[in-house]
């Protein structure tokens, strides 16, 4: 299978090789996660609704700017090694 055919397939997942072992995104979870806990145990449900919607808007958004940071670097990679 080729590295594309291997990335297609899900076989390479760039997302998961840059964190793996990633210290610092790891506590940095850590932290997410337990403020997160905290919110949701003090907010009132509507807080929490609101909350919620802001939260998947902020991951939507991380989502489409890690895939054009991927696409970028991909291409850069690409006419690097065309020249």
């Amino acid at each position: 299978m080729t590295v594309l055919e291997d990335l297609w397939y899900g076989n390479i997942r760039p997302v998961e090789t840059y964190i793996e072992g990633n210290m610092e995104y790891k506590r940095l979870l850590r932290l997410a996660s337990k403020n997160r806990e905290r919110l949701e145990n003090e907010l009132s449900q509507n807080q929490l609704d609101l909350f919620e919607k802001y939260n998947t808007s902020a991951n939507e958004m991380n989502s489409v700017s890690e895939t054009a940071a991927f696409r970028c670097g991909f291409t850069l990679a690409v006419a690097l090694l065309t020249e």
